[in-house]
């Protein structure tokens, strides 16, 4: 497909997103079933031109001072790609398979128009509903930090050290661009052009051994600064499939007991065949069965209970555009009610010296301090880990880091522009003894 195909199936793919309101990643699935005559390098180019437009999907819309699938498509190639008029113009031409040619408003908009006297929620591409909360996060840097998040992530891979080194892994998937991560001692960063096709991880060897998973650096740094160790009995509360099980299996060495479990048993469903190929012998998977506790046999023991917080993903937007505009307020409220019940649950598993780190994948202060605060004046029994003492796992990094990340009395905040993460909470709270 030439270039200007594959604009034109983007347009389209973006008008079917908006008419029939489906996620864009099952969009673009029907797609490619529905053009099998389409190669991996042109639906990697399509998906990549979707995925943009929803990245800046209300700055583009500002630009061309209309918002259809097509004005929004034409601004973010001024925004993201950086093309001119001209450039533009030259996809443009109405010819087979083209999009039809710029309309003089087109081409006056795409020449004059600025972001300079758009609103925050504009500038920065989210919905309007969170500016309030991202102004307490961020301030006059919102549009910034929003920004950063809008644009693409990195693949980012942990090394599983009870099967490799680092510098091994680096040199075998070398052929990748593989290089190790800025902070995580454990990471390698593959860094993915505009039209990149999937690097295909999952057939690699070092994946197939379980040498490395898919995991971004900072949910990697949310693990390590749970300081889990070997010996302990680590409890992850909200396991899901299964990454931070994988990281803390390995921070222990494979010694002591770690527990995972979720509330929603379908979550765990990977986890099974991943802790297998990462060669963990100390994971206990207990699934939910009925109303019935599955940590029913635990009183105040676990050394360490970490909370892979349910929340908004706020943090996670670059990696899923798409969300950022189909949350509703009324989500952020659940997420609340769920993240309280989660941490009371936690606080009944530690035991005396016992420690929770709590994480969440957003940079909404109410998901985040808020919620932090509210915990301690429920459970006054818990005492906050200094965020300086649990950033101490980098060692030479660590003032770096420091320097980088958001630091509160509550916990560590890393995003997109100042950690080159996604966007991650953690705090760290240790039961006193009575």
């Amino acid at each position: 497909m030439t270039p200007a195909a594959r604009l034109s199936a983007a347009i389209e793919l973006i008008d079917a997103i908006d008419s029939q309101r489906v996620p864009a990643a099952k969009a673009l699935k029907e797609w490619g079933t529905a053009h099998r005559y389409a190669g991996s390098g042109d639906r990697a180019a399509i998906s990549g031109l979707v995925w943009d437009v929803l990245r800046r999907r209300a700055s583009s819309a500002w630009i061309m001072d209309a918002d259809s699938p097509r004005a929004r498509a034409l601004g973010m190639l001024r925004l993201e790609s950086g093309m001119d008029v001209d450039m533009i113009a030259a996809l443009c031409d109405g010819g087979r398979y083209a999009p039809q040619p710029l309309s003089d408003t087109e081409r006056a908009a795409l020449s004059a128009r600025t972001l300079d006297a758009a609103p925050a929620h504009i500038a920065g591409d989210y919905p309007k509903w969170l500016d309030s909360h991202l102004a307490q996060a961020f301030g006059d840097d919102r549009v910034a930090e929003a920004t950063a998040m809008a644009s693409r992530a990195p693949l980012d891979l942990r090394v599983n050290t009870l099967k490799a080194k680092r510098e091994k892994v680096e040199g075998s998937i070398a052929h990748l661009g593989a290089r190790p991560t800025p902070w995580s001692p454990t990471g390698l960063r593959i860094e993915l052009g505009a039209d990149a096709r999937n690097p295909g991880i999952h057939a690699e060897e070092a994946f197939i051994k379980g040498a490395i998973e898919v995991q971004d650096e900072g949910s990697q740094l949310a693990a390590l600064f749970s300081a889990a160790r070997p010996g302990e009995q680590v409890i992850d509360l909200c396991a899901g499939a299964g990454g931070k099980t994988l990281a803390l299996a390995a921070m222990m060495q494979g010694k002591g007991r770690l527990i995972a479990t979720d509330h929603d048993k379908r979550q765990l469903a990977p986890i099974h065949e991943r802790l297998s190929r990462a060669g963990v012998h100390n994971a206990d998977v207990r699934a939910p069965k009925g109303d019935s506790d599955p940590l029913s046999d635990i009183k105040a023991s676990a050394d360490l209970v970490l909370i892979d917080a349910p929340c908004t993903g706020t943090g996670t937007w670059r990696r899923n555009p798409d969300a950022k505009w189909r949350m509703r307020p009324g989500a952020l409220d659940v997420r609340l009610k769920d993240q309280v019940e989660v941490l009371d649950r936690a606080a009944k598993l530690a035991k005396p010296g016992g420690r929770i780190a709590y994480i969440t994948c957003s940079v909404l202060p109410s998901e985040n301090i808020e919620q932090v605060r509210a915990f301690i004046e429920r459970h006054p029994e818990f005492a906050l880990v200094p965020p300086e003492q649990t950033a101490s796992v980098l060692w030479d990094k660590a003032e770096a880091f420091a320097e980088a990340a958001l630091k509160s009395p509550e916990g560590w905040l890393m995003t997109p522009r100042r950690t080159g993460t996604d966007g991650f909470f953690v705090s760290v709270l240790k039961k006193q003894a009575p």
